[in-house]
């Protein structure tokens, strides 16, 4: 079965968009500024409507699986910051590693806030890859929840 690119990132792609770091309900703490000045009172909030991220086609007919956890500075634009991204967690795939660092150049973020005013923040982000038809990592109970049948 053939598959363009996009198929593949949406049928094969799951990515937890660090909520944990983006979310404004989140722990100010989880998020690093980067320098030892004041930390943001609003996180940054993803706003793409298409994940950015593509599954290595290789790899998915492979049907290899993998996480990456990504630190990326978003500036007070909301933007990833050229060259700033960096793999903090291998997948131990390097291929699946570069898509996630890619990816992350197009991710767009409501930017951080402190007192009203945006500010440049960084991150913990994962992103994982998942093939539907594979079965399912340690630790995924999260992301497949079993079928109910009645």
């Amino acid at each position: 079965m053939h598959m363009n690119s996009r198929s593949l990132a949406r049928v094969a792609l799951v990515v937890f968009a660090g909520l944990s770091a983006c979310d404004k309900e989140a722990e100010p703490d989880r998020v690093v500024t980067g320098h030892t000045g004041p930390k943001p009172e609003v996180l940054p909030k993803m706003i793409n409507n298409e994940l950015p991220f593509r599954y290595p086609p290789a790899l998915y007919s492979r049907k290899v699986q993998g996480n990456v956890t990504l630190r990326i500075f978003i500036d007070a634009q909301g933007r990833v910051a050229a060259d700033s991204t960096r793999v903090v967690e291998t997948s131990m795939y390097a291929a699946l590693d570069s898509a996630a660092v890619k990816g992350s150049r197009d991710l767009r973020f409501v930017p951080a806030q402190r007192r009203g005013d945006a500010m440049p923040v960084s991150i913990l982000f994962p992103v994982y890859f998942r093939h539907p038809d594979a079965p399912a990592l340690p630790g995924d109970t999260i992301l497949r929840q079993p079928t109910r049948t009645q």
